[in-house]
């Protein structure tokens, strides 16, 4: 018993000794967590550099997009093909996708080996022998009758334009064919495959190995959005966001960056972390100065890596009796298999001792230690470097996301990660310290690249199922040059036919004289009141204005709500609320003795008879209080008044908001005679000419006119450019067939609801789109029918060009980021001879009915004296 305690005790203590003196001697294999920390930045500071367009060229990283713009969803379904090369064995592969709830799949697989005179022979003989292997597997399988879709898995770095296109930028590990480099891998194997006229493939997608083991994963659980290989080579790729990628055009949504991370450090990068056996390795490549991060981690290196170091080892007396076998000086005699064989748990010392003795070699006890340390020293590095470029992956995507811990998941496939006994787990373990901020899951591909790329070339298809679905939806709201002529000619004829008489009555565009006869000259003075009712919210504002050289105007405003009760409910109820309001604000300015005049600002279609008196035509913008329609606005309001009987006001103009939001801005600029609201509705007015308005009295002067072109189109005259959607919102509201003008995100809800997306949905791209066309819709109808209008002032004024001012206001026009771009562009387009500038209009509905009440008493006065 003494005897066996002593042995092992005698084991151990060699062991130690062993381990001790192989860690002294390969030192500088051996990273520390600081080291681990300085290679993730380095990396994180490439993968930046490869994703600039000015920076791309000279990058080692180069962050290649893949044009996989998004990961499976589960409805995808099919059959599909998919070839795989870039190991030493090509694949080919049929995949079944069920859409039968459970996201379920069907892999069949074929292996071809891939012999050297292919991959070091020319590029005609390469893709030769993948079609000539995919015909024998599609005999096999007995498919040679279907036509299927193909994606084509190529673990090259090819730098991509489309999914279907990719130009080989290099050949990496044994592949060395000529002729390839340069030119399209698709085309050539869509040519090799034309000469099998017995077949029909259509190649839809060419996928990098990483990219379809992410695909692979991630249709399994949503969160991949990371891929990584670890085999005879290695690489990763990443979801990006689109706004970070300078080389493909777009801001929205995300693509796939297959990183070629191979090449990191092949700029010296690395040098300080490469070691005498690094170089030599190199040096011996098939490409040498290339793929350098990937000889420190690759099992095609990792083999003769630890050869080169046994090699030196015995050559220094270290090893063997420094005695060198023939097999031990042969490159390429020790492999990834027997490295692995060597590492393992319990038998590794006895593998060790066999590998060693089939090398010639006549190992001690003490040799076998060492020799196996060596390997675990080589695959423990390949492990920390792999680590470490993955944590800078990682820490960019949770950033990327702005989030302080990020859950995710790295699919992870190759034979490396598969097959050595401990290399899993020290990378796990390594990448969990360097990034402890992010929870990661690493998902085995158990179908390999294959299932991937047809996983590709199935989301392709739904994708562009999906495409042709968003343009059909969308096409009706794309208009012509020709088409916004036509509405600019039909809202011109609307016009006319709203002046005149005979036709006034059964015109849309009711042209509603507004008893606005002037402008402002900068001589108004005093203190008003105004109102303003017209959305949600109620204001009550005291404006004082000043004249002369410190002409001023300045505010006080109190804003109430108005509940949807009261909105719908009795017009008694409705004008009861609004004094109760103005009571408040009287009381809150210490003015409820005064009676000074007020302009009422009701944003809704009223006949005037006069400035004071308006009648209200129909309620808009979700008002429905009862007994109102047909009676005049300013009689309620002073009944009301008097119900209360706290106050009394001089009740001086109604006044509809476009006509305030051109008053404010001709206080600033004469030159405005037109005034537009865009937001949650949308209207205009402008000055006519008296002598063109047959509904009012005298041809001397101008007066203002409200259009209410929001009710353009409900006699038919557009139903040609109205949409489906148009139809389910008007038929929805609560004045179906009347004010076409519709809430475009009442437009945006349907369109999503019509592609299978709820309002919620997260997918920016296409909710973007839709928002950009409904809204690019709505500025351009807005600017055909403003045409119209400043079209009508050129001829009425008889002057070849006319330069004129728009008042504008409403918050689609404040606020959207192009909707006056594009409105403005329109007018531009289709009114080419007016001069035509926009003024933003500074709080038109309260300032502008003060002014108008100001110019109303100013011209009173006239008219007396």
């Amino acid at each position: 018993m003494f005897a066996v305690h002593l042995l092992a005790f005698h084991f151990t203590k060699l062991k130690e000794d062993q381990i001790k003196k192989v860690d002294r001697y390969l030192y500088p294999l051996r990273l520390s967590d600081d080291v681990l920390l300085d290679v993730m930045a380095r990396f994180q500071a490439e993968m930046v550099k490869g994703l600039g367009r000015d920076t791309n060229s000279t990058a080692t990283v180069k962050m290649l997009p893949s044009f996989v713009r998004s990961l499976p969803d589960g409805s995808e379904k099919g059959d599909f093909l998919a070839v795989d090369l870039g190991g030493s064995l090509f694949r080919a592969h049929q995949v079944k996708v069920f859409d039968d709830g459970k996201q379920s799949s069907q892999l069949e697989s074929k292996f071809y080996p891939t012999p050297k005179e292919v991959t070091q022979g020319n590029g005609a003989e390469l893709f030769d022998f993948i079609a000539d292997c995919l015909l024998d597997f599609m005999e096999t399988k007995n498919l040679k009758h279907k036509k299927l879709p193909l994606g084509f898995t190529f673990s090259f770095p090819c730098k991509q334009t489309k999914l279907e296109e990719g130009v080989l930028l290099a050949w990496t590990k044994h592949f060395k064919v000529r002729g390839v480099q340069d030119t399209d891998v698709v085309t050539s194997l869509r040519r090799a495959l034309q000469k099998h006229k017995d077949i029909d493939v259509d190649v839809l997608a060419l996928v990098n190995d990483t990219v379809g083991t992410m695909m692979t994963c991630g249709y399994d659980d949503e969160r991949c959005e990371v891929g990584v290989i670890i085999g005879t080579g290695t690489n990763a790729c990443y979801m990006e966001e689109m706004r970070h990628i300078d080389l493909v055009e777009g801001d929205e949504g995300r693509m796939c960056i297959n990183t070629e991370w191979g090449a990191f450090g092949d700029d010296g990068a690395l040098d300080d972390l490469r070691t005498e056996f690094d170089r030599e390795l190199d040096l011996g490549s098939l490409n040498p100065g290339k793929q350098l991060f990937e000889k420190m981690i690759g099992s095609l290196y990792l083999g003769e890596l630890v050869r080169l170091i046994l090699l030196k080892m015995t050559k220094e007396g270290l090893l063997f009796n420094g005695k060198a076998s023939t097999a031990l000086l042969t490159k390429g005699k020790i492999e990834m298999k027997h490295v692995s064989a060597m590492e393992k748990y319990k038998e590794g010392l006895s593998n060790t001792k066999e590998i060693l003795t089939e090398l010639n070699l006549f190992p001690s006890e003490e040799d076998c230690v060492a020799v196996q340390h060596v390997c675990t020293i080589v695959s423990f590095r390949s492990a920390n470097l792999c680590a470490a470029a993955l944590a800078a992956i990682l820490t960019r995507l949770r950033e990327n996301k702005k989030l302080l811990r990020m859950r995710t998941t790295v699919g992870i496939d190759g034979g490396l990660y598969k097959t050595h006994p401990q290399y899993a787990k020290r990378l796990h373990k390594v990448v969990r310290r360097l990034v402890p901020t992010c929870d990661v899951r690493f998902l085995l591909s158990l179908s390999g690249s294959g299932k991937g790329a047809a996983m590709v070339t199935a989301v392709a298809r739904r994708l562009a199922a999906q495409r042709s679905h968003i343009d059909a939806a969308l096409a009706p709201f794309l208009l012509s040059l020709g088409t916004l002529t036509e509405v600019r000619n039909k809202m011109r004829t609307e016009l006319e036919y709203g002046l005149k008489r005979e036709t006034q009555a059964n015109a849309t565009v009711k042209m509603l004289p507004t008893y606005v006869r002037g402008t402002p000259d900068g001589t108004e003075k005093g203190k008003f009141l105004a109102l303003d009712l017209g959305g949600t919210n109620f204001r009550v504002l005291l404006v004082k204005i000043k004249s002369g050289r410190r002409r001023s105007v300045q505010m006080y405003n109190k804003i109430f709500a108005i509940p949807l009760e009261i909105m719908q409910g009795t017009g008694e109820e409705l004008f009861d609320h609004i004094v109760q309001c103005i009571a408040d604000f009287l009381e809150y300015m210490g003015i409820k003795g005064a009676r000074l005049p007020l302009g009422f600002t009701f944003s809704f279609p009223c006949r005037q008879a006069s400035i004071d008196k308006g009648t209200l035509v129909g309620w808009t913008k979700g008002f429905k209080a009862t007994d109102c329609e047909g009676e005049d606005v300013v009689d309620m309001l002073r009944e009301a008044i008097r119900r209360r009987n706290e106050f009394d006001l001089d009740i001086v103009a109604v006044v509809n908001d476009t006509v305030g939001t051109m008053m404010t801005c001709g206080y600033e600029d004469p030159n405005c005679e037109i005034g537009l609201i865009a937001g949650t509705g949308s209207n205009v007015c402008y000055m006519e000419d008296m002598k063109n308005i047959e509904i009012v009295e005298g041809n001397e002067g101008k007066m203002c006119i409200n259009t209410e072109w929001g009710a353009f189109g409900d006699n038919g005259c557009i139903d040609n450019i109205r949409t489906k959607y148009d139809k389910e919102v008007d038929e929805g509201s609560l004045n179906p067939g009347k004010q076409s003008d519709r809430l475009a995100l009442l437009q945006v809800r349907r369109i999503l609801q019509q592609l299978g997306l709820d309002s919620t949905c997260e997918d920016s791209i296409i909710v973007k789109e839709v928002c950009g066309v409904v809204s690019q819709r709505a500025a351009q109808l807005c600017g055909a029918g403003l045409a119209a209008i400043v079209e009508k002032k050129r001829e009425n004024r008889g002057v070849e060009r006319l330069q004129i001012t728009v008042g504008v206001d409403g918050t689609l026009y404040k606020l959207h980021p192009h909707f006056s771009r594009v409105l403005q562009e329109t007018v531009k387009e289709l009114a080419p001879q007016c001069d035509v500038t926009f003024m933003l209009s500074e709080d038109g509905s309260g300032k502008g009915a003060a002014l108008i009440t100001a110019v109303a008493k100013r011209l009173h006065n006239v008219g007396q004296k």
